[in-house]
């Protein structure tokens, strides 16, 4: 598998199939990515399809020297980012109750059983840089180089954050009650 980089060459050449199977392929992962960015579940899923709309419609060229998920994250934070900042003078949406069930946000499909919520839970308790760089390692199984070029760190500030991460999450786990060493 060439980790996306061939659908998106072959949507380039022309065979819209391609771009199908990189969002089918990276949609989720992408948002929950975003959402541990922007703490926002529908500002992470506006960012995710702005990142797809830039690739459909900008075409920005894939030069190889990151993975293909590597870029498309970045893209995607940046897409994140710029949104948060043209969106901090205003208020925060309100969810409106419609009368239909609510959707399952990306986490809550991911995080479906009981151990899994009770992680999910206390991983929202972090900093975003901490729940990012967790998530990047254990969920997306990127390298430090990957993640580094991601969060826009260098690799030693990314080994740091990842020792401190885990165990603000440890900590946050015990906090929590969750006893993750008999489970």
């Amino acid at each position: 598998m060439d980790n996306g980089a061939g659908s998106y060459r072959r949507f380039l050449d022309g065979d819209d199939e391609g771009l199908r199977c990189l969002i089918e392929e990276y949609r989720l992962p992408l948002q929950m990515f975003l959402n541990s960015v922007t703490n926002n579940p529908l500002l992470a899923e506006d960012a995710t399809v702005e990142t797809f709309t830039k690739l459909a419609i900008k075409k920005p060229a894939y030069n190889g020297r990151a993975s293909f998920k590597t870029w498309l994250f970045r893209i995607g934070r940046n897409a994140a980012v710029d949104m948060m900042r043209r969106n901090k003078n205003q208020p925060a949406a309100v969810e409106e109750s419609d009368g239909f069930p609510a959707v399952p946000s990306a986490e809550e499909i991911y995080f479906s059983g009981e151990r899994s919520r009770a992680l999910a839970a206390s991983m929202q308790k972090l900093s975003p840089d901490y729940y990012s760089v967790l998530w990047l390692k254990y969920f997306e199984n990127m390298q430090v180089r990957q993640i580094a070029s991601v969060m826009r760190k260098s690799e030693g500030a990314v080994r740091v954050l990842l020792t401190r991460a885990r165990q603000a999450l440890k900590t946050q786990l015990k906090k929590d009650g969750f006893d993750y060493e008999n489970q």
